[in-house]
This record gives structure tokens, sequence and C-alpha cells, in this order.
């Protein structure tokens, strides 16, 4: 089907199009849906006359969340009874023992009237490595593949059913134990993404322990301030590891950082090492005796079964550290149960998870995103998750198309600087693999470009698969903002509509709501079971950073625009803002109008000074492989730019 209006098809006849008629009132109360362009996924392409992208019927049909009068009607109730809404979900998993159902919430989220707390289903004694992974066998899916792992080489391979990661989370959960890791107490997790990784992480939440995950990709400078700040029992790692052809000796980063973290006055007792045997052997192993262990030689000998330790709902799960502004790490802090019901919910409606599906997120759980998205939003589903270790362009640009095919995946998470570098490489890429299993696409990490999404569409998923561009932080832990798959028409590089029990507002600088077709501040008002509860030893910090700037709500740090029809588009970080001329121009609104010039790949903008303007522009442009540099195209990504930004500062 061709272009054609909310009103119309084309040619005249009756609109077929899905659900227009439920949409006369949207949640935000912005306004109708009328005259807009659309297509239907599997009958024509997007492109930059299209608006609006409508889910096809067949997807709608059997969809969990299938039009916008059920979505509405869940969102209001989750917004008038929260506590009844996240009970009756929470009610589907295991809890050794129920909350009171008088304090399903509690939250004050004004710095004027005390200290800021939230907590959720506080007296409940739950699990959530019990959840994820026993849950799943009692229900009699013990045989049915947990995790599949493709490694960094292609054909190495492996998985694992529920009940061997079960065995596997019990000898290193005992291990942990018969070395004095208890609840409460943190563990270091700094592991490139073996099958170890989400194993250690459930092993800790197992036995009540915090986790804290650090990229293995950070200085042994960063790996050591954490370490300093949440002073962990024992660090996990690995002696070396592989990111596409090079070689990165993980253990070495490891020794430099206890050795930093000594001088400032912790030493780590136990380094415990899992030897990566397709890199590097034993042997050629840096070792300190009396602190090292070697993985294989002790976890293995552990029985496979290890009791569960019940926890309140607000016992601490994991440390998440992100950069602050001051240079210290931030150690965001969440906690077992409002979190798990949280991510399990979202995992699955965003993405309409189905019992067949095999999903995978290319994310690395050193990120909120492999927390929530890679380990616990999916197992807590009981689904099929693929884990990779290596990198999207190894050997070539069509790894993950090769990938996609060999495991039959049909959710696809992705963010969308890797959108933009696979789109630079080229369409044959993509279309020499089938990828016929796709049926959910996702984008994370920050706003899409309108072109990239486009590209994600068409191309990669043959215009049949609706994309989760979802909004979200490590602070938030889960989904805020994110198209329903089966219900929203989207339109490419808006995050749509609020998430259930999500109370976005757009304020103005003086923290004023501002209704209807606007831009500005991007605040939450009232709390959410996934909302973090403080930074590690820092609650002030805490307090200063999200909730004094707009008393009463909790401040993202993040500019919105909200258009005519209510959707929300996401700007960028309000600090990445250049003052030109006292116009505030966001780095991401120049970045994607960048990027939708059909040579531009990526851009990155930063402000330098201006003698006249205060601030100028300045941006880094890789181009489209094959297209020259030439002073022409500068002039036609300048226009670009001056083009697109005349467009937005008209609609706000």
């Amino acid at each position: 089907m061709g272009a054609a209006t909310a009103g119309q098809q084309a040619g005249g006849t009756p609109d077929k199009l899905r659900h227009v008629e439920s949409m006369s009132e949207l949640p935000s109360g912005a306004g109708t849906i009328s005259g807009i362009s659309a297509v239907v996924l599997g009958e024509s392409l997007a492109d930059e006359e299209h608006d609006l992208v409508f889910p096809s019927a067949e997807f709608s049909a059997s969809a969990l969340v299938s039009s916008p009068k059920q979505y509405k009607e869940m969102y209001e109730r989750s917004i008038k009874d929260p506590a009844g809404f996240w009970s009756e979900i929470a009610d589907a998993f295991y809890w050794k023992e129920k909350w009171n159902p008088s304090e399903v919430c509690s939250e004050n989220l004004d710095v004027s009237k005390g200290p800021v707390h939230i907590s959720w289903f506080k007296g409940g004694k739950t699990n959530i490595c019990y959840n994820a992974v026993d849950r799943n066998i009692e229900a009699g899916n013990g045989d049915k593949i947990a995790m599949y792992w493709e490694g960094n080489e292609p054909g190495q391979d492996g998985k694992l059913t529920y009940s061997e990661l079960r065995e596997k989370v019990c000898q290193l959960a005992n291990y942990l134990k018969s070395v004095g890791v208890g609840k409460g107490d943190a563990v270091v997790i700094y592991l490139p993404m073996l099958l170890e990784l989400p194993i250690a992480m459930l092993a800790c939440a197992r036995i009540g322990a915090v986790h804290s995950v650090v990229f293995a990709g950070f200085s042994a400078d960063s790996l050591a301030q954490r370490i300093v700040d949440c002073k962990p029992k024992l660090v996990l790692t690995c002696n070396a590891v592989k990111r596409g052809p090079k070689p990165i000796l993980l253990k070495d980063i490891v020794d430099a950082a206890l050795v930093e973290s000594e001088k400032n006055g912790f030493s780590v007792g136990i380094c415990l090492t899992y030897e990566n045997q397709s890199v590097m052997k034993r042997q050629d192993t840096k070792w300190q005796a009396g602190r090292d262990v070697w993985w294989q030689d002790v976890v293995t000998n552990f029985p496979t079964k290890c009791d569960v330790e019940w926890v309140d709902a607000e016992d601490p799960l994991f440390l998440l550290y992100t950069s602050g502004s001051t240079g210290k790490p931030k150690g965001v802090m969440h906690t077992s149960g409002g979190y798990m019901v949280y991510t399990a919910t979202t995992f699955k409606y965003a993405f309409d998870y189905k019992p067949t599906d095999i999903y995978w997120c290319t994310a690395d759980c050193g990120w909120i995103t492999g927390h929530s998205y890679v380990t616990y939003g999916p197992l807590l589903n009981g689904a099929a998750v693929l884990v990779f270790e290596g990198t999207p362009n190894y050997p070539d640009a069509g790894r993950c198309w090769d990938i996609v095919d060999k495991y039959k995946v049909s959710i696809f998470y992705t963010a969308p600087t890797l959108v933009r570098s696979l789109m630079r490489d080229g369409n044959e890429y993509v279309t020499r693999y089938s990828r016929k299993s796709l049926r959910v696409l996702g984008s994370v990490g920050e706003p899409i470009n309108p072109s990239a999404w486009r590209w994600f569409y068409n191309v990669v998923g043959d215009s049949k698969c609706p994309i989760s561009d979802t909004w979200w932080q490590t602070e938030t832990g889960g989904f805020m903002m994110t198209p329903l798959p089966g219900a929203w028409p989207q339109k490419p590089g808006s995050a749509t509509f609020p998430f259930f029990g999500v109370q976005p507002v757009i304020v103005d600088e003086k923290g004023q709501e501002i209704e209807g077709e606007c831009s500005g501040y991007l605040c939450i008002k009232k709390s959410w079971p996934g909302a973090f509860r403080t930074l590690y030893g820092d609650h002030d910090r805490y307090e200063t950073t999200y909730f004094k700037p707009f008393a009463g709500y909790y401040f993202t740090g993040d500019g919105c625009s909200r258009d005519k029809d209510g959707y929300h588009w996401l700007t960028g970080r309000v600090d990445d803002v250049i003052n030109v001329s006292g116009h505030r121009i966001g780095t991401a609104e120049v970045e994607s109008a960048l990027v939708s010039h059909p040579q531009c790949a990526e851009a990155a903008v930063v402000g330098v000074e201006h003698e006249v303007k205060g601030q100028g522009i300045y941006a880094f442009v890789t181009l489209v492989d094959g297209v020259p540099y030439s002073e022409e195209l500068r002039k036609s990504l300048i226009s670009k730019v001056r083009t697109q930004m005349n467009m937005l500062q008209a609609s706000v």
C-alpha cells in the first residue's frame, strides 16, 4: 500500500488502517490524529513522506497489547491504581512472604518535604534468581534453552538449558559462600560476554550478595575507583578475551586495578579468574599466589544445588556505576522486588514476547541494558536468550545477520550507533541473509534518528517488523517510554508514549508543567517499581542530582519535545547544549540533522569558543563508505543542518 491519510486508503477506499478510530483520545491529551500519512507493516516502505507506520492486522491480532484502546485502559489503571495494578503483576512471581497490601508503594520525591525515599512491596521476601531460573524449571521448562552463546570467532558456540544454568549458578554460589561471601556483601564482576558473566550475576543474587558488574573495556583506574567505593569481598574476571582479531589481557588490567585500589586503602583478598583457553593458556597468565584462584580448579568441585537466600524486596540487588560530572562515578543502587517485577513486565510488553521467541540483545552486561534485558528481564519470562561475545562487524559487517539466521532470532535489540555503523557498510551485508525469523526490532541507548530508523525498518526488518524504540536510563531500571509493537502506529525516531505506571511531564525552566505541543525538560512524577533507590554511600548526591532541580519530580536530565499528536521525541541530555548567540541548540538535534544526509554515516557535535557568538558548532563526520570528501559535500551537510534546524525551530 502506498501513502494514505488517516481517513482513507490510496484510491479513496474506506479506511482500513488499524485502530485510527480509537485514537481520538491520546493519553497525553495533546490532541487527535487526523490527516496523517501512513504505511502498514509489510505492505509498504517507510520513507521521508510517511509520518506513521502502523502494525499489520496480523501482528496486532496476536499482540499482548493490540490497540490504543487496550493500552489506554491498562495505562489509566496503572496511574489511578498503581498498588492494585503492580500487585496483580507481582502475584505471578514467587514470594516467600507477601508484602503488606497497605504498603505496596511508599514514596517522597519532594525534597522540600523531607528526605527522598522510594519503596515497593516492602516486607515481601523473594529472590530474583529463584524467579528467573528455578520457577521456570518448576513450570516444566527445565529442558528449554535458557542461553545460547556465540563466541567471538564464527563456529564458537554453546548453550545451556534452564536446568544446566541452575547447576552452574549453584556451583558458583556455593563457592562464593565458602569464601565468606554472604547477604549484602559486594562482588565486583569484570568479565567479557561469556556465559560465566550472567551466571556470576545470578549466583550473587541467589545468595543475597550485591553484584557490581564493570564493563570489561574500562581501564584499570576506572575499575579501581569502583573497587574502592563498594569494597567487594572478591573480584571475578578472566585471563583474556578477543574483541574481533585483537586480544585483550583482562587479568593484567585487574592486577593493575588491585594495586591501585590497595594504594587507596582497600585490598581485595581473592581474584577468581576464568581461564579463557581459546585466547590465553594459564601458563601465560600473570599470577599472584595466595590471591589469584582459577575458576575451573575450584568452582566445578562444588555441589550443583544451593539454597536460596530470601531477601526483602527493598534489599539491594546490584550496584552499577555511571559516569559523574564531578569525575567520581555514581553507584546507582537497585533493589530486588520492584526491579524484578518491572524489568520482567517491560520486557514482556515492549517486545510482545512469546514463548517461542529467540531473543538477542547486543548489549554487554557491563551496562544496565545487559542487566535488565540480557539477563533478568528475559529469564524472568522464561525466554531463550542469545549471549554474544564478539563484535558485530567481525569478521565482516554481515556477522549480525549470520547470527540471526543461525539461531532463528525473532527479537533483535541493539543501539542506534550499531545501526548507523551497519548502514554505512551498505545493504548488501544485510540482504545476503534471510532474516525471515525476525519479528520485532528494538533500539536502545540514545534517540534513533529517523533516517537510521527507516533503514532499520526497511532493510533489516524488510518493512514488516515494528521497532520498539525504547527510552530509559540506568537509574530507571527499565523502559519508561516505548512503542508497544502491536498497539501504536509509530513515527520514526519517536519513543511514542509512556509505559504502564510512568507519568512523564515536560516542564519549563521554572519547573512548571507544559501541556500539549511543547519542548522542555523531561521529568517523571510519582515513582515506578524499577526506580533506583539511592546512590551508594551518597544519598545527598542522589537528591541533589535527580530531585532538587525540580522539586516534586525525578529529573531525567534529558530534553524532550511533544508533538501535536502527543508523541514524545527525546532531544538528548540538556547539558549537551551549545549556546550560539543566545540560542540553545542541542548537540543531539544537530547530529540527527547531519546523519539524515544520505552521505553521512555518523556524526558527533561539540561546542567551540567563538569570539562573536560565544559558542560555535564543530562537527566530526564519518561518511558512507566510498563517498569522497569535497567542499561541495561540506556545504551540503551545513545546508542540511540549517534546513533541519529551521524546521525544528518552527515546530516548537
